[in-house]
């Protein structure tokens, strides 16, 4: 199942429900963010429907007199046109807003329905007959979302097996019926049954190929082990990217959209340092991240497993960001992150008041409040990450023969040097570095 934002097919009418679970703000700004998502996708939110159930599980989602309002909207192309729109099963609408937005635009012409939930494929394929266009859920936007954005192999992969994973049980007959059989290669099975088939061998096979990246993934992570590392995680379009860029100077993309980044990036952080440090960019999370997704990415947050500080993110100027926080911490802990080293970065403080600014600092005294717009406050975070990184190194003196050749070029290289004495027959160096590069050091000094 692939979603197209087609010319001629722009618009998308959105569609909340609320449950006991599920409800007042929480929902509102779940809409809110799913309007983001679907316009991210190039369409265009023409309005929001709303309506109380018990649950997300009936058959058709929403009750008969609700679908057929929402039919009206979308041109009266399904069975649910002919509904009574005061049908006794449906339950009072939320308080929600569930008008349409008076702004001129022809209503009926909503081309997409999302709703603001998963959907089971037989409750997607009852929605789609009843109200006649194509309807999507949470989970099929995000996961769309993922796959236009995806760039590196790695990502491409870890987005396939979760898209193909999610399209799996909602494969539909499209040939003259269930009955009818394929003949030669695969007698005796129906056109559903062959998809399904080529679907599983393709996972299989997705899977094999993502192994074998993963190792090399590791192969590399394992060879910058011994450098200190800076994990940015957070929420996405909490502009992690625009700080990755800030404080590597690199050309990393940053975009005011959601998931514009999904590649693991590792630069250096910059000005250099001796020892280099690395900054990663990792993916950014979002509520209600479909599962597949969170198990693909495994190998992706590694990197913030792996890392030695890790820099939580948040737009501050966000006024959900403390339930985007929660989110970050419950993902991360699913993938085993835990236990490294934690700076909460209070980010795009350029679009708070003074007042606004003075009252997140008292109710995070140990965050640290940044605009990458700033440069002040990007060489504020530059110096509290080469101090974090310096703290856990070991300063040292190392004796160096003049008949050692090239050593002290390498110590420059891959330490700080604090201090250099040159004596009658060698130079005294006081370096800082990890204890593995100073171990290191010394056996070869014994062996010259």
């Amino acid at each position: 199942m692939q979603l197209t934002a087609k010319a001629s097919l722009p618009n998308a009418l959105l569609i909340s429900i609320s449950t006991p679970h599920f409800k007042g703000d929480e929902a509102t700004e779940s809409l809110a963010e799913l309007a983001r998502l679907v316009t991210t996708l190039g369409f265009k939110v023409v309005g929001t429907q709303s309506q109380k159930q018990s649950s997300t599980q009936k058959v058709n989602v929403l009750g008969s007199g609700k679908l057929a309002e929402i039919a009206h909207l979308t041109g009266n192309k399904g069975s649910a046109a002919d509904e009574d729109e005061n049908f006794l099963d449906d339950d009072p609408l939320s308080d929600m807003p569930s008008e349409i937005p008076s702004d001129g635009l022809d209503f009926a012409c909503a081309d997409v329905v999302v709703f603001d939930c998963d959907l089971t494929p037989s409750q997607l394929r009852n929605v789609e007959n009843q109200l006649g266009v194509e309807v999507f859920d949470r989970t099929g936007i995000i996961i769309e979302i993922f796959s236009r954005h995806a760039r590196t192999k790695t990502a491409k992969l870890q987005v396939e097996i979760a898209r193909l994973n999610y399209v799996a049980p909602r494969l539909r007959e499209t040939s003259t019926g269930d009955k009818e059989r394929q003949m030669g290669k695969g007698a005796g099975e129906t056109t559903l049954e062959l998809n399904r088939r080529k679907v599983r061998d393709q996972l299989a096979e997705l899977k094999r190929e993502l192994v074998n990246v993963q190792d090399v993934m590791m192969d590399r992570r394992e060879q910058r082990s011994e450098l200190f590392s800076v994990a940015l995680i957070g929420y996405t379009n909490a502009g992690k990217s625009s700080m990755m860029r800030a404080i590597t100077g690199s050309d990393v993309e940053g975009e005011n959209k959601l998931f514009a980044t999904l590649d693991t990036t590792v630069r250096a952080l910059y000005p250099i340092t001796q020892p280099r440090i690395l900054i990663s960019d990792t993916v950014g999370f979002i509520k209600k991240l479909p599962h597949d997704l969170v198990a693909s990415f495994h190998s992706t947050l590694a990197e913030a497993h792996d890392a030695s500080l890790l820099l939580y993110v948040v737009d501050a100027s966000d006024a959900s960001f403390r339930s985007q926080l929660d989110v970050v911490h419950n993902v991360l802990a699913e993938v085993g992150v835990q236990g490294s080293k934690k700076l909460l970065v209070l980010n795009k403080s350029d679009q708070l008041s003074d007042e606004q600014q003075q009252a997140l600092m008292a109710e995070f005294p140990d965050a640290m409040m940044t605009s990458t717009r700033n440069p002040a406050d990007i060489a504020k975070l530059h110096k509290y990450i080469v101090d974090t990184a310096q703290s856990d190194m070991i300063e040292e003196e190392v004796i160096i023969p003049y008949t050692a050749k090239g050593i002290v070029g390498e110590i420059r290289s891959s330490m700080s040097v604090i201090k250099e004495e040159y004596e009658y027959s060698h130079i005294k160096l006081t370096v800082r570095s990890n204890a593995i590069d100073l171990e290191r050091l010394k056996k070869r000094m014994l062996n010259l």
